[in-house]
This record gives structure tokens, sequence and C-alpha cells, in this order.
């Protein structure tokens, strides 16, 4: 599997002003999911970069707790990402509510590190990195080319970081997994 990262988006495309962010429609979870997961895909270098240097401060601060709250997230997601694939009952949970179980993961990690007495680090660090991942995917409106971008990564032409952590958490745009799911019969 070929995995390349995406380009970097312009910053005046990723803070374009207010005319291209709105309040998602809370009533149609469909369609919030959708744009969250399209602009995790399409803005995904961008949220690295600024993620980079929020741990880059959070790091130079406290190196060790630093490392301590990354490494206990990764091994406390990918136990949950392998529970959820070997059950029934959880893998349709992290489908069908994909925040949920990232928040059950989130809060696990915050009482493992919390033994450590790292827990500012976990908020500052990790957690509020997230945070605005996500408040900015949810109000950045989607464009024509963030759309056929999107398309190109979920039809399987492009494999990039954010699409892997995506899978795992069987996310995708609507209509999207039908499409994937032809293409990979046709193959067959």
């Amino acid at each position: 599997m070929d995995v390349n990262l995406a380009p970097l988006r312009a910053w005046d495309d990723f803070f374009p002003g207010s005319d291209r962010f709105a309040r998602p429609d809370f009533r149609d979870i469909s369609k919030w999911n959708n744009r969250v997961v399209s602009n995790l895909l399409y803005y995904q270098t961008n949220y690295l970069v600024l993620a980079a240097m929020m741990v880059s401060v959070v790091g130079f601060l406290s190196p060790f707790n630093m490392i301590l709250g990354g490494v206990v997230v990764v091994l406390v997601f990918t136990g949950f990402v392998w529970a959820a694939h070997n059950k029934d009952v959880l893998r349709g949970l992290k489908k069908q509510y994909p925040t949920t179980f990232v928040m059950v993961v989130m809060v696990a990690s915050y009482f493992l590190i919390s033994m450590f007495g790292g827990v500012m680090v976990f908020v500052f660090g990790i957690t509020f990195p997230l945070l605005l991942m996500f408040i900015h995917a949810s109000l950045r409106l989607r464009n024509l080319k963030n759309k056929m971008e999107n398309k190109l990564e979920g039809i399987g032409l492009k494999r990039t970081p954010m699409g892997i952590v995506l899978d795992a958490l069987e996310q995708q745009e609507e209509g999207l997994g039908k499409l994937t799911d032809y293409l990979s019969k046709a193959r067959e």
C-alpha cells in the first residue's frame, strides 16, 4: 500500500474568512459527518502542521509527559480499533457513533495518563489539537476541489495518513462507500 502525504493547502484557503464557514446542520448528522470527513481528508496536512506546532510547544515544556501521552493514546486507540474489529457489537458502535468511540479512547487515555501525572500535557498537547481540528472540519464549508480530492481518496486512487485513520474508524463520505464496494466487487 503506497501512502502519500496530501499537499499543504494554502493558508488563505484554510482560513479564508467568515464567508466560507457556517454552522453545521445538527439535525442532519449524515451531512455533518460528510463535511467533517471531507475536510479532514482535504486539509489533513494543514491540521498536521498546526498539531505539530502545538505538540512541539508542549513537548518543549514537558518532553517526557508529551511522549508518554502520545504513546498511551496510540496504544489505547490501537487496542480499541483491534477490539472493534474482532467484536461485532463494538464494530457497530464504532461505525454508528464515531465521535463517541473517539471520546471513549480519549477518556481511557486520560485515566491512564492521570496515573502518571501528565494530565495538563494530555489536555493541551493531545486533546486541544484534536478539538481544534474537529471544530474547523465541522465549520469549514467544502468546495469543488475538496470534493474531487476526496473522491480520489475514497476510491483508492490515493492513500493518505488521514484516510487510513478514517478507514480504521470506518468513516467515509456517504455514497462513496457504495462506489468503493462496487469497485472492489468489480475487481474480483
